[in-house]
């Protein structure tokens, strides 16, 4: 198991040279800094704290300055923790970079959907709309909360029901890398990933087992593309 912090920046289209399109979400992947370890003896369990995208040392509180200061390291914008069996021998000080994962592997990618605020029962759970005649007195409703009988003095819990929607995190699993640059720091995968743009997502090795390696064609590589031609 690995795993490294991205980006979302968006979703495009790339080709192949024999003319395959492929969807693809662009994850812009900056060298994950490792700024600490969790142990067994100490935590209970192992992992790697990591720093994502520089950030001004005057915004961050004493204790973070702390942090960033025993690891040796310029401060960074987010921190979290990385799992992985790959990558935790790794020392404080090093960094996870693109090349993780290539073209070709499988991966899951967490990040959190949209956030869409206080919504209704129609727009948060499609459920029907009511006649729209100025005499019908019913259009936007949630509908019956009644429960047959079973429990009459009280909604069911789980009752689906306004409310707050979102951000919830979310797992997309088994999606093929496309293409890892890491001289340009993005990773290309298939398909789209939760969140909107600019959000932070994970990219982990899947949970699931794979028993067989999806093919990924070459693209085209523009840069080496003359003027004229």
């Amino acid at each position: 198991m690995k795993s490294i912090i991205g980006r979302k920046m968006g979703m495009t289209e790339v080709f192949a040279p024999d003319g395959t399109m492929y969807p693809v979400t662009v994850i812009e992947v900056l060298p994950n800094v490792i700024l600490d370890k969790r142990t067994i003896e100490k935590n209970g369990y192992e992992a790697l704290v990591v720093g994502y995208e520089d950030i001004a040392e005057k915004r961050l509180s004493k204790p973070e300055k702390g942090l960033f200061a025993k690891a040796g390291v310029a401060a960074k914008a987010h921190i979290m923790e990385l799992k992985g069996d790959e990558i935790y021998g790794k020392a404080i000080g090093e960094t996870l970079t693109a090349d993780l994962f290539a073209a070709g592997d499988v991966v899951d990618v967490i990040g959190h959907n949209k956030g869409h605020g206080y919504s209704g029962a129609i727009k948060k759970y499609h459920y029907h709309i009511g006649p729209k005649g100025h005499g019908s007195g019913y259009h936007r409703g949630i509908g019956s909360l009644a429960n047959n009988g079973r429990d009459n003095n009280r909604v069911i819990p789980g009752k689906k029901m306004s409310g707050h929607w979102g951000p919830e995190q979310v797992t997309v699993q088994n999606v093929t890398v496309v293409e890892s640059n890491v001289e340009k720091g993005y990773i290309l995968v298939k398909g789209g990933v939760p969140g909107p743009k600019k959000a932070l997502v994970v990219l982990r090795s899947p949970i699931k087992v794979q028993f067989r390696k999806p093919e990924v064609k070459p693209l085209v590589d523009h840069t080496a593309e003359t003027k004229g031609e």
